[in-house]
């Protein structure tokens, strides 16, 4: 582009099936910061399962025309009237929480991540698929420098959820544990997981995926319909079908907690409450908290987390989604503008 002032975007205005939605490419003046707000411009952007999908419908739409995209990391460029703390050139990464009320019961709880005012990135207001995006100041975080533009971007969504996940789960250092489905959050959760000294087995159908695991430490890899050597202290499941749920609990120890980190499963089946009983429970991650963020962007720098990541072109985010949903991904899709 000629112009620095003009940025490229793409735009969501139906869902549909990936063989007829289009994501329209459209040219314009850079969006301009609001008060509170930062003006990035995009260096990479990180696509999320929940990109794909806003983009197929499965998630409702909250505002159309919309620019996905929520792991963002950009470097400053404008700053909007009353922020403090950010300087022009400086890196930052947005998350999937846009913003939330401040005010609330769950926000004054300091759990910001049930606010029922809530706003998210790419869903409520647009995100990274673009060359700029704006952001809420106070929202966006400081990222650490042992980590490229590129590296950065996947730690912004699957890795902070995936970490809310494991301390929703329950799990303790040294503990047994089970990851159902193995894409780009589980892959960063593994890696914490070690850390603490866990005991970690994988349940996946993909063979790519079990020789990840092994390579990333698993003790013990197989299909979700198998038993691991012993009753496991907690689970997670990544994998977004409701059957995969009935199939963890079926692994857990009693008074074991199975945390469900998905913001849309295809459906719950019925199961035998045999499989409830003795204090198992389940538990739902939703979002994360600020907190959440910084402590899990401390601890990937000091162990230090492995990111993979598989780069193309902004124009290319639709075939990106499509190689998402058919698994047939080498690392984290990264859209680079």
């Amino acid at each position: 582009m000629s112009d620095d002032r003009m940025g490229r975007r793409l735009e969501l205005a139906a869902p549909g099936a990936l063989t007829r939605v289009r994501l329209r490419l459209a040219e314009g003046e850079q969006p301009a910061p609001g008060a509170g707000e930062l003006l990035l411009r995009v260096a990479a952007c990180a696509v999320c399962r929940t990109d794909l999908q806003l983009v197929t419908g499965d998630l409702p739409a909250h505002r159309l025309p919309i620019v996905p995209g929520h792991q963002v990391v950009g470097h400053v460029v404008a700053l909007g009237a009353g922020v403090t703390g950010w300087a022009i050139g400086e890196r930052a990464g947005v998350p999937w929480v846009a913003d939330v009320d401040g005010t609330c019961q769950a926000c004054r709880a300091g759990r910001e991540n049930l606010c029922p005012a809530a706003r998210f990135t790419g869903w409520d207001r647009d995100g990274g698929f673009a060359d700029y995006v704006t952001a809420a100041a106070d929202h966006v975080y400081q990222l650490p420098s042992s980590f490229g533009d590129v590296e950065a971007a996947p730690l912004l969504c699957g890795g902070i959820i995936g970490y809310r996940a494991l301390k929703v789960s329950g799990i303790e250092p040294g503990g047994r544990l089970g990851l159902f489905g193995f894409g780009a959050s589980a892959r960063l959760a593994i890696q914490v997981a070690r850390h603490w000294g866990c005991e970690v087995a994988v349940f996946t159908r993909s063979d790519v995926e079990r020789q990840r695991a092994e390579a990333l430490g698993a003790a013990w890899v197989g299909g979700y319909a198998e038993q691991p050597p012993a009753p496991l202290d907690a689970a997670v499941t990544f994998a977004p079908a409701g059957s995969v749920v009935a199939a963890a609990l079926a692994t857990l120890a009693r008074g074991a907690t199975l945390a469900i980190n998905a913001i849309h499963l295809d459906a719950m089946p019925a199961f035998d409450y045999d499989l409830l009983w003795w204090e198992r429970g389940i538990r739902s991650v939703a979002n994360f908290t600020r907190h959440d963020g910084r402590e899990f962007l401390d601890l990937a720098q000091r162990i230090p987390l492995q990111t993979d990541a598989q780069q193309f072109p902004l124009a290319d985010a639709l075939e990106a989604l499509k190689r998402l949903r058919a698994g047939s991904l080498e690392g984290t899709a990264v859209l680079v503008p």
